[in-house]
C-alpha cells in the first residue's frame, strides 16, 4: 500500500503516467510547501498571507499579475514557477500571444539564460492549454 505525503506525492505516485510534466513540477512544488508549512508553520503562514495579498485584485488584475510573475519566473529561471504561472495566467483569461509575448519581453530582461527557460512556457502552453 503507498503511502502519500501530500497531495503532490499523490498525484506523483497514483497518476504519474496521465499527468504532464509541468503538473507533476506543481505536484512537486505543492508537496515541498506542505513540508515547509508543517516545519516553519508561522514563516510559511506569513508568506502565504503576503502572496494573496499580492496577487489579490487591486489596480492591475490578475491576469495582469500572473503575466508579471511568469515574466519574473523566466527570468529567475525557475521551472515550477513558469508551470504555475502560465497555468494561473490561462485560468486568468491569458491567450497564448499574451504568454509568449511575455516571455519574450523575459528574454530581453534576461538574456540567454532566460531564452532557454522558455522552453518551459512552450510546455506548459501545451500541457494546459487543452484543460
Amino acid at each position: 500500500m503507498l503511502k502519500y505525503t501530500s497531495v503532490g506525492s499523490y498525484l506523483i505516485q497514483k497518476w504519474g503516467d496521465l499527468v504532464g510534466e509541468m503538473e507533476k513540477s506543481i505536484a512537486e512544488f505543492q508537496e515541498t510547501m506542505e513540508v515547509l508549512s508543517k516545519e516553519s508553520r508561522e514563516a510559511m503562514h506569513h508568506f502565504r498571507a503576503f502572496m494573496d495579498c499580492v496577487l489579490a485584485k487591486k489596480v492591475l488584475d490578475t491576469k495582469t499579475k500572473e503575466l508579471i510573475a511568469l515574466g519574473t519566473a523566466i527570468t529567475a529561471r525557475c521551472k515550477y514557477c513558469i508551470a504555475i504561472h502560465v497555468k494561473k495566467a490561462i485560468a486568468a483569461g491569458a491567450t497564448r500571444g499574451e504568454i509568449l509575448e511575455t516571455a519574450a519581453v523575459a528574454i530581453l530582461m534576461g538574456g540567454g539564460p532566460a531564452l532557454t527557460y522558455v522552453t518551459e512556457v512552450k510546455k506548459s502552453l501545451e500541457e494546459f492549454e487543452t484543460k
